[in-house]
């Protein structure tokens, strides 16, 4: 996001897209390959105009190494203790060139990035430990320069990972996620409402020098609800009253948004988002899914 707040950039790297119906039918037929369903997601939300690529591609055009990932014209790659992402994808459902690099710089890497020895630690999502969570670069800076729009900007960045040996609507019901930048570092919010009726939140704070800490509990506060009559509510402080700013993406099952909400009694910028995995997998959003995304072969 943008330190002045008007753009904001969204990239996934997606080995098998979670949220792809044709990998959605081909597990269906029995057992069947991600790496036949990969893409690299990319989302501008600019000052101008909104942006959207997600093009699923198969195993001929992925290419892997320890410190790198390339899906068909676009990689990410850690290089000099820094993550450079370069991507040149074909938006939809309109088609338009999405094209342009981003350099992050974690400010104090977690224990998952790479270097920082041993397997990439990650967080139980689920009673089973079937779907992990993992912060890469909870705090970190960004330069981005596009050249498909034309635009640049610097600001604040952060990196994840999640894994999965199911699909997720197996697992939960739905969630919602945050990353909240105060002026003293950031805090996130995983809450997560599970199939077997439990729920779990995860709330942790770092820090600018990586010092990580457990937020006083927060309970969830309503942000409002989508055009889609999607409910979306923030893990925040009870009593509180999060203002939403702009609302990102908003689908039948999945909404983004920038809100602001106070966390230890601090206010703080918000990235929000919110899913539901009931409306993710009716049949009508199933039908609606392959309008916003391309296939190559």
């Amino acid at each position: 996001m943008s330190d002045d707040r008007r753009s904001a950039l969204t990239i996934i790297a997606m080995l098998g897209s979670v949220f792809s119906p044709y990998y959605a039918r081909a597990r269906a037929r029995g057992a069947a390959d991600p790496l036949m369903h990969c893409a690299m997601n990319v989302a501008l939300y600019g000052p101008r105009a909104d942006r959207w690529a997600l093009t699923e591609r198969p195993r001929r055009a992925v290419f892997r190494s320890p410190r790198s990932l390339a899906i068909g014209p676009s990689l990410m790659e850690w290089a000099g203790g820094e993550l450079r992402v370069a991507f040149d994808e074909i938006t939809a459902p309109v088609p338009s060139r999405l094209s342009g690099t981003v350099r992050l710089r974690p400010s104090a890497p977690g224990p998952a990035a790479p270097g920082a020895g041993g397997a990439q630690p990650g967080v139980a999502l689920d009673g089973r430990g079937r779907h992990r969570w993992a912060p890469i670069a909870p705090i970190a800076r960004a330069e981005v320069e596009l050249t498909h729009p034309s635009l640049r900007f610097s600001g604040s960045a952060y990196l994840d990972t999640n894994s999965g040996d199911e699909p997720l609507e197996h697992a939960f019901e739905r969630w919602t996620w945050s990353r909240a930048l105060g002026a003293d570092g950031i805090a996130l919010t995983y809450d997560v409402r599970r199939r077997d009726g439990t729920r779990m939140l995860l709330s942790p704070a770092f820090d600018a020098g990586g010092g990580a800490r457990e937020l006083p509990p927060l309970a969830p506060r309503p942000l409002g609800g989508t055009r889609w009559g999607m409910a979306r509510d923030i893990a925040a402080d009870p009593g509180s009253a999060p203002r939403l700013l702009r609302t990102y993406e908003d689908t039948p099952f999945y909404a983004r948004s920038l809100a602001t909400a106070t966390f230890g009694g601090k206010p703080a910028a918000v990235v929000h988002e919110a899913l539901s995995l009931d409306r993710f997998a009716s049949p009508w959003v199933q039908l609606l899914l392959p309008f916003r995304m391309r296939r190559a072969s």
